[in-house]
């Protein structure tokens, strides 16, 4: 039996996925931490770049950071965490997550700010918008597109990288993998990492859809319109 046929086979084996610590269980301390990565970058990441990007300054230090930020390896950090008192385990994968995730949600939200079209912010201050209305009504709608890119980039990103949760006994369906490398199982190996995979386009599609609903204009969906037509009467609600 070769490795592809030993993974399915173990994706196909009900008890695999309901056991206790099974895909089940992985998948969503897999997604737990995941997402409160991802959700730390976003509180922090995106204030910061909206008001950075708003007052056009500290274009140098944004891109200094995330360079910065991307040449550390998250398995580095997790090592360094070890021998501080976060240790081991899910808080210390959730912090080097989040810190990996900052980089890119930090930057793409800096350069949607930065690439509004400053006449839009001069109209908007000539109709006697303050500095906050600017930055919420003018701008932010004309950077969602950039900072939700941000946002889909860290968190396939992450998705991916919490694999390395295991390692520090962390969960997570790199578990999977650890374990299949360990007991030589490599059909294990080849099924984890197709979670993984899997979880990761899911999120991809999730947020390209998320991103597509909250981008204003023509591409938002238009619920809660009522569509009518003219006619001799006036326009009349149509029902679809």
């Amino acid at each position: 039996m070769n490795e592809l046929q030993a993974a399915i086979r173990y994706l196909n084996d009900p008890f695999n996925w309901t056991r206790t610590n099974g895909i089940f269980d992985l998948a969503a301390q897999h997604l737990r931490i995941s997402v409160i990565a991802v959700a730390v970058a976003m509180v922090i990441g995106i204030p910061l770049g909206a008001l950075l990007g708003h007052t056009g300054r500290g274009g140098g230090f944004t891109v200094a950071l995330s360079n910065v930020s991307r040449a550390i390896p998250t398995l580095a950090l997790l090592t360094v965490f070890a021998v501080t008192p976060i240790g081991f385990g899910p808080t210390a994968t959730t912090i080097a997550l989040a810190l990996f995730a900052l980089p890119p949600v930090l930057t793409n939200t800096y350069i949607g700010f930065r690439g509004v079209d400053r006449d839009v912010v001069e109209a908007s201050r000539a109709m006697g918008m303050n500095g906050r209305q600017v930055l919420l009504r003018a701008e932010l709608p004309l950077a969602v597109p950039l900072v939700m890119t941000g946002v889909r980039t860290a968190a396939v990103q992450v998705v991916a990288t919490a694999t390395l949760a295991a390692l520090v006994a962390g969960g997570g369906l790199g578990r999977i993998i650890t374990l299949g490398f360990r007991q030589q199982d490599y059909g294990a190996v080849l099924a984890g990492a197709i979670l993984v995979a899997v979880l990761a386009v899911a999120t991809e599609l999730l947020l390209a859809v998320v991103s597509w609903l909250v981008t204003p204009g023509p591409k938002r969906l238009r619920v809660g319109r009522v569509r009518t037509r003219t006619t001799d009467a006036g326009a009349v609600p149509v029902t679809p």
